[in-house]
């Protein structure tokens, strides 16, 4: 799975520019785990909560007229949770310390988000072409198609009938 491993640099790359990140989640939109980078936290759990979370904040900002879901943040005594739209079907999120600059934590997520969400459309637009491709490659290299003779026609009387009424 190539777009894993670039997520994981990705995710790798946004912890050393956030300074109290503690882990980076991609996940779908549905909840299955792409790429987890989340010591001490269990991913899949983690990435449950976020797709049930994400619909929720999806719901609320179409029915108060506020757009497409961007990004979800929540604050708890000990840090944040925060969730950026990655493309159209994922979403990044992000763990950090409660010291953590959110403006830093916004800045940096809403770019890697960007970035993860580009990975990913790249990734379906080049399986959505291989196929094609593997279908074409195979059919010239199957073995030529050999005709065998036909036995030739044999007609008794007149192939034409008519019915008499």
């Amino acid at each position: 799975m190539g777009a894993e491993v670039e997520i994981l640099d990705e995710m790798r790359r946004l912890r050393a520019r956030v300074p109290h990140l503690t882990g980076a989640l991609a996940t779908t939109v549905d909840g299955l785990v792409l790429a987890q980078d989340t010591p001490g936290v269990e991913a899949q759990d983690v990435a449950a909560l976020t797709a049930s979370a994400r619909a929720v904040a999806a719901q609320v900002a179409d029915a108060t007229g506020q757009g497409d879901f961007r990004e979800l943040l929540v604050r708890g005594v000990y840090g944040y949770v925060a969730t950026y739209a990655a493309g159209g079907t994922a979403v990044l999120t992000l763990l950090a310390q409660d010291r953590v600059s959110v403006g830093r934590l916004h800045l940096e997520g809403r770019r890697a988000g960007a970035r993860i969400g580009e990975l990913l459309d790249a990734g379906a637009e080049a399986a959505a072409r291989a196929p094609a491709k593997s279908t074409r490659a195979t059919a010239k290299s199957a073995a030529p198609r050999t005709r065998s003779a036909r036995a030739p026609r044999t007609t008794t009387g007149n192939a034409r009938t008519t019915t008499d009424g």
